[in-house]
């Protein structure tokens, strides 16, 4: 599917796909969902290949691939499970870039911290990073989902279990009699 700023791609799980652009090709594996972009491939989670030329570059989170020198033929792989990415460098070298942790630090953009994968090289990264967490614009503090506050899960439970009880002892006759009309005969 395009949107006005690139191509959002899911694939499912017995499917690939591949793009091919100009000095690029990237091989999608099963279960990936990414958005493409003329310079930029997000990744939300999934494995991808990517072959390039022109320094083509993987996001996922706050985690950053990019070829060491963009203007020579770079192979690398990018994984993405469960929080962790990981990085195979299969053919030059290429950076991974992390945002710090410390959200004090994050608001610093040049604040990051950048590490090569050597060709034939493998390393990973946590794609989460401190400048996730955004405090709530409003000032009061406590009026977040209250009706998951276990005071009021129990008197949600006591309420269902007052107003069942109430039902099952409200009448004599019983729940389900042994002659379900009004004209059964007496005993």
């Amino acid at each position: 599917m395009q949107s006005s700023d690139g191509y959002f791609i899911e694939t499912q799980k017995q499917s690939i796909a591949r793009i091919e652009a100009t000095g690029s090709s990237v091989n999608i594996d099963p279960e990936t969902v990414l958005k493409f972009q003329v310079e930029e491939i997000i990744l939300d989670h999934g494995s991808l290949s990517i072959f390039t030329g022109r320094g083509l570059r993987v996001r996922v989170g706050c985690v950053t691939v990019t070829p060491v020198n963009p203007s020579i033929a770079t192979t690398y792989e990018v994984l993405d499970r469960d929080g962790k990415v990981t990085v195979h460098a299969t053919k030059n070298d290429v950076y991974i870039d992390a945002n710090s942790k410390n959200p004090k630090e994050v608001k610093n953009p040049s604040r990051s911290s950048r590490e090569i994968v050597r060709e034939s090289e493998q390393k990973s990264r946590e794609e989460k990073c401190g400048g996730a967490y955004v405090r709530p614009a409003s000032g009061v503090s406590g009026l977040g989902a209250w009706m998951n506050s276990p005071w009021a899960i129990g008197a949600g439970a006591a309420a269902i279990a007052g107003l069942t009880t109430w039902v099952l002892v409200k009448d004599d006759d019983p729940i389900s009699p042994s002659c379900p009309t009004k004209n059964c005969p007496t005993r």
